[in-house]
């Protein structure tokens, strides 16, 4: 482990320069400090690793650029099991971890060293003791091309597609042509043109979250892309309906934003038989995005977006910005409800409320999923959290309005064979419900602290029917209130 900072003079003061030094707890020194558990969780946006300690720790990070690896020196504390376990938890498919390390570096030293698969750009925090949780000590690897969520969609579809579609091969022969003088231009044409091309795909307009402490910039030299080879014109396509893209005009793609809530160390809710919210709103979000794929409106196709597609965190704000970056026509989030007692029981749906909560038990259960941020590990020092608040102030009544909406549609449906625990659509000040411009509601489909609805959670027979009610809203509510045409910015 000594050898992964080399002692020369320059090296040494490059990685001092880079220090971060988390000092939790000024009043206990983390000497005797007891690692309780390790967890990696591994996602196409970042890669988490999670040390859960007794008592604060101290930890000093060191960022080595080439090859890019994050060390950490974590004081007071000796090797023990638990953290021998962190090395076998990285997953051969983690797009950002190629492997973890640890060893005892000196007396009441640990290091560990975290092998990275790219530039990354890593975030060091930690968390005060929540819930079931302890101190936690948090490494978030991001990588240094920060994943867009609209490129993400768009390469999606062209996959899915396959390369002999209409929309492939139209997007391919648009970007060998100039465009016409007079034609407006459409920058989702644009992207897809790009990505038809191969190497040169649009670069992301996100980027990471800013650490809670900057590491000093790193230069790090890039040779020039290999040229590409001369491309033999594609002959112009057949005359296609209109539902077809190119890089001039594309296909009217109605973008419906799925939120499965919680995720990675916010299991939400548990049921008393050890049922987790999470895996069951991400299995009924799963299922519902089959449906929408499979889907058109008016000839328009449909294409569902998930705001997390694994078992890993997503803050409440970040849920909101992912959905309005790919500019979605309707929003909905999917939990499972939990309470005190056991008899509690049926579905509900949520909107916005600019106004108060239309119930004290909506207002109750807004606050205890407003709080998951907390339990999931948000790190505060980079996140914005003016601009956050800022968008209840944006939220429009027209944008209620249309989730009453659409939120009215859904539990018509839900109702039809499920037992409902309002029969109305009810409004609370839910952060994930924010986006100002697009019609949102959050759906609770059973209380998975009641036994019985529990069971109905876990069936795959429940979870089927509940895709096909909120398929068949949210058509309903297409029907009453059609899309509008427009283009969307890249």
């Amino acid at each position: 482990m000594n050898d992964v900072l080399p002692p020369s003079p320059s090296r040494r003061s490059l990685l001092q320069a880079g220090t971060l030094a988390l000092l939790l707890g000024t009043q206990q020194i983390a000497r005797g400090a007891s690692i309780m558990a390790v967890r990696v969780w591994p996602a196409p946006e970042y890669s988490r690793v999670t040390l859960e300690s007794d008592t604060p720790l101290v930890a000093k990070q060191f960022f080595i650029p080439s090859p890019p690896r994050l060390a950490v020196d974590i004081e007071g504390i000796d090797l023990n099991p638990a953290l021998r376990e962190l090395v076998a938890k990285v997953r051969p498919d983690d797009p950002n971890i190629a492997s973890i390390r640890v060893g005892q570096n000196s007396p009441n030293v640990v290091r560990l060293v975290i092998d990275l698969k790219q530039k990354a750009v890593p975030q060091v925090f930690t968390l005060a003791p929540v819930a079931a949780y302890k101190h936690r000590l948090v490494f978030d690897l991001y990588p240094e091309k920060a994943v867009d969520p609209l490129e993400a969609l768009i390469t999606e579809r062209l996959r899915d597609a396959g390369p002999g579609t209409p929309t492939a091969v139209a997007a391919a022969a648009a970007a060998a042509a100039p465009a016409p003088a007079a034609a407006a231009p459409d920058l989702l044409g644009d992207l897809i043109a790009k990505h038809s091309q191969g190497p040169e795909s649009a670069a992301p307009a996100g980027a990471p979250p800013a650490a809670v402490a900057p590491l000093p910039p790193t230069v790090i030299a890039q040779a020039p892309p290999p040229p590409r080879p001369a491309r033999t014109p594609v002959p112009a396509p057949a005359p296609a309906r209109p539902s077809v893209a190119t890089a001039r005009q594309t296909d009217r793609i109605i973008i419906v934003a799925l939120d499965p809530g919680h995720g990675g160390e916010d299991p939400g809710a548990i049921g008393p038989g050890g049922t987790r919210e999470k895996d069951v709103v991400l299995k009924v979000a799963h299922l519902l995005r089959d449906r929408i794929n499979g889907s058109e409106i008016n000839g328009s196709p449909m294409r569902a977006f998930l705001t997390r597609d694994g078992d890993y965190f997503v803050p409440l704000g970040t849920r909101v910005e992912k959905a309005r970056r790919v500019q979605a026509d309707l929003f909905v989030s999917i939990h499972a409800d939990a309470f005190t007692t056991p008899a509690a029981s049926g579905a509900s749906v949520f909107a916005l409320s600019q106004s108060g909560a239309s119930s004290t038990a909506a207002r109750w259960l807004a606050n205890k999923e407003n709080q998951a941020d907390l339990v999931g590990g948000l790190n505060v020092g980079s996140q914005d959290r003016q601009v956050q608040r800022m968008l209840l102030d944006m939220s429009t009544t027209a944008q209620i309005n249309d989730s009453l909406k659409l939120g009215s549609a859904l539990l018509g449906e839900i109702g039809g064979f499920a037992k409902l625990h309002k029969p109305r659509v009810e409004q609370a000040g839910f952060a994930v419900l924010k986006a100002p411009d697009i019609p949102s509601v959050l759906v609770e489909t059973a209380f998975i602290s009641n036994p019985g609805e529990e069971a109905k959670l876990r069936s795959a027979a429940y979870q089927n029917q509940l895709a096909d009610a909120l398929m068949r809203g949210i058509r309903g509510y297409f029907a009453k209130n059609p899309p509008l045409a427009r283009s969307r910015a890249v």
